[in-house]
């Protein structure tokens, strides 16, 4: 779990030369990737609760990245122009920084890791 806390705390470090944290950033990538989407896709993508989620698009949107507009009852969410020129600027970057931390794995490990990720990620899909 340090080596977590550490790999979040470089990243958060990183992503700091664009004003970005971690989660702000994982928000710009679900929302580049899935636009439109609604507020409630957003948070269950993210497993997030819709308040975390309202608080954290406000930031965003302070920020000139993101935009929330009314169709109909549901609020759908996508990138402002600015938004998506932020995130092709930091996307290769994060990719880039993201892949050397797994540097001092052989390439037979790193397929182990994947493997697991995998496995834990079609577990936990169940769960919902």
């Amino acid at each position: 779990m340090n080596k977590l806390l550490q790999s979040n705390k470089r990243s958060n470090q990183h992503l700091k030369k664009w004003g970005l944290s971690i989660s702000q950033f994982d928000l710009l990538v679900q929302i580049g990737t899935h636009q439109p989407l609604s507020q409630q896709e957003l948070a269950e993508r993210l497993l997030v609760t819709k308040g975390n989620m309202t608080h954290a698009l406000g930031k965003l949107e302070k920020l000139g990245l993101v935009k929330r507009e009314q169709e109909w009852r549901t609020k759908l969410i996508t990138l402002t122009e600015k938004g998506e020129s932020l995130l092709a600027d930091v996307l290769p970057e994060q990719q880039r920084f993201q892949a050397a931390q797994f540097d001092s794995l052989t390439n037979e490990e790193q397929l182990e890791l994947l493997r697991l990720l995998k496995k834990l990620q079609k577990s936990n899909n169940g769960l919902s």
